[in-house]
């Protein structure tokens, strides 16, 4: 029993797969051939008189390069586009890629899709006429009875004698339908019908994503008996609201059960075929032998081919456009890379060049170039045997040197925003004082700035000068200036007796005095 009840499981799931899927099993054991003559598809949709092949279209219809507005978001609109002629063929798919955009949350009144027996004049049903013999697909947006069961796709069958009632939506004339919204998508709207062996379907894109799989089933009636030999057309209207119906494609292809598809014609033999390649063959070798010719005799517009490009590139495809684009950008890339490594590489050498004379210097050893009396610049080391006596500049003193450096910058940084403070306050003096009482207040601020900028200078100037006194072993390491031993006991030993001297007679004119009185 439990077998059994998974057999029928199984079963009912693969039914309603088969059911489910966007082409139908019908679909896939039909042989089907695309008709160009009744499909339109973006771009260079429209000719340059606006045109469409194979197709007309009246009303307030516009054709573009990419797709067909069959009515603009303006009130009381109607539009229509038909094939111009008839099918023939019995069963078909029709591909319709869509978009109804409008501006409020509410639309009107919508988009229908036509398979007549003939072509259908302006009226009142979508855009087209009454009484219409054959199928009407309606994607209704607007609700016109008040039951909020829109937007609503729909089918509908007439033979030629039924009205369609405006006030329930033809809720009761339907084949079959379903409630599915399709206003103001962020992709295209698609609708895929399928008329095979008097089996009508309609799957439906939403069109959420930009994926080709995501249709499902809308309707599906059997027993659908269409004339032959019909028109296609697609019509839309908008009443006080509006929105805007934008076909962008119109797919139609035909469908042969197996064994009655159509012979094709215009089958070449295979004797004419090798001909026809031979001669092609011929023709490609001559028209290269004659650039060829043409390259030799006219070297001065080959040197501009070879400057400015081939002019054949301009109808180059867009992949080899791309891929032309994507090397050249890499040599570019490349040419900047090899670039910034030798500019890397001189770094470098110039850094090795700095530390190896760094070394020298810490080892005591430092090479520069002294001229001699009778002017021949000679090369002349210098070693380390006093400290303190004829060195080269140490470690110490070059951090020295940055550091005074650093405070230089620090100062200049100090008097700009002094400058700038003092500029902030003059303008604000200038701003609430006036031009009578701004004259003296005017003159202090000058004043003080001006002092500013004094002392600034001279505490720049002292900077300087300590930086040059500090640097000054790097030039030609001159000796110090220093005071020899006997004269420093000689200075010392005078200073004293002078002290000395002053201290006693200090204290006889004291006694003297005491001795007075």
């Amino acid at each position: 029993m439990n077998h059994a009840v998974k057999a029928v499981a199984l079963l009912a799931t693969a039914l309603l797969v088969l059911a489910t899927s966007p082409t139908g099993v019908s679909s896939e054991i039909a042989h089907r051939k695309f008709e160009y003559k009744y499909s339109f598809k973006g771009p260079y949709l429209s000719q340059k008189d606006g045109s469409v092949p194979f197709w007309e279209y009246s009303g307030s219809t516009i054709a573009s390069e990419e797709m067909v507005r069959i009515t603009p978001s303006l009130r009381s609109k109607k539009g229509a586009i038909w094939t111009k002629n008839p099918i023939n063929f019995m069963w078909w798919e029709i591909e319709m890629v869509f978009r109804v955009n409008g501006r409020g949350r509410l639309g009107a009144d919508g988009l229908a899709l036509w398979y007549t027996a003939q072509k259908m004049t302006e009226g009142n049903t979508f855009g087209s006429s009454d009484q219409w013999g054959g199928l009407g697909i309606f994607f209704d947006s607007f609700d016109n009875d008040n039951r909020n069961n829109n937007p609503y796709i729909m089918a509908m069958l007439n033979d030629g004698t039924k009205t369609y009632d405006h006030e329930s939506d033809g809720i009761s004339q339907q084949l079959a339908g379903c409630l599915r919204d399709f206003r103001n998508k962020p992709f295209p709207v698609k609708a895929k019908v399928e008329y095979f062996q008097n089996v009508l379907q309609l799957f439906f894109h939403s069109g959420n994503t930009n994926t080709d799989e995501d249709y499902e089933l809308c309707l599906r009636v059997e027993n659908v008996f269409l004339p032959a030999n019909g028109y296609f057309g697609v019509s839309a209207a908008t009443g006080g609201l509006a929105d805007d119906h934008d076909v962008l494609k119109f797919l139609t292809t035909s469908l042969y059960a197996p064994g009655q598809a159509p012979q094709m014609q215009g089958n070449i033999a295979d004797p004419e075929k090798e001909k026809f390649t031979k001669e092609y063959e011929q023709y490609k070798a001559k028209l290269e032998q004659q650039k060829e010719e043409f390259r030799k005799a006219h070297p001065e517009q080959q040197a501009q081919i070879d400057q400015h490009g081939d002019p054949e590139q301009a109808y180059e495809s867009q992949q080899s456009k791309e891929l032309r684009q994507i090397f050249e950008g890499q040599a570019h890339m490349y040419e900047g890379m090899k670039l910034l490594h030798r500019k890397l590489d001189e770094l470098l050498g110039r850094q090795e060049r700095t530390l190896s004379m760094v070394s020298m210097i810490q080892q005591g050893q430092h090479v520069g170039v002294a001229i001699h009396p009778g002017g021949a610049p000679q090369q002349q080391q210098y070693q380390q045997t006093q400290p303190g006596v004829g060195l080269p500049i140490q470690r110490h003193e070059v951090d020295a040197i940055l550091t005074t450096q650093r405070d230089m910058v620090a100062t200049l940084n100090t008097m700009r925003a002094s400058i700038a403070e003092v500029s902030r306050k003059a303008g604000q003096v200038n701003v609430a004082g006036g031009s009578n009482s701004g004259a003296g207040i005017e003159a202090r601020f000058i004043g003080e700035m001006r002092d500013s900028i004094n002392v600034v200078k001279r505490d720049i100037a002292s900077i300087l000068a300590a930086t040059l006194n500090r640097a000054q072993p790097l030039g030609g390491c001159t000796q110090p200036a220093c005071v020899g031993t006997m004269t420093f006991i000689a200075f010392t030993c005078t200073q004293l007796m002078l002290i000395l001297g002053y201290m006693i007679y200090r204290n006889s004119k004291a006694d003297a005095a005491k001795k007075f009185y």
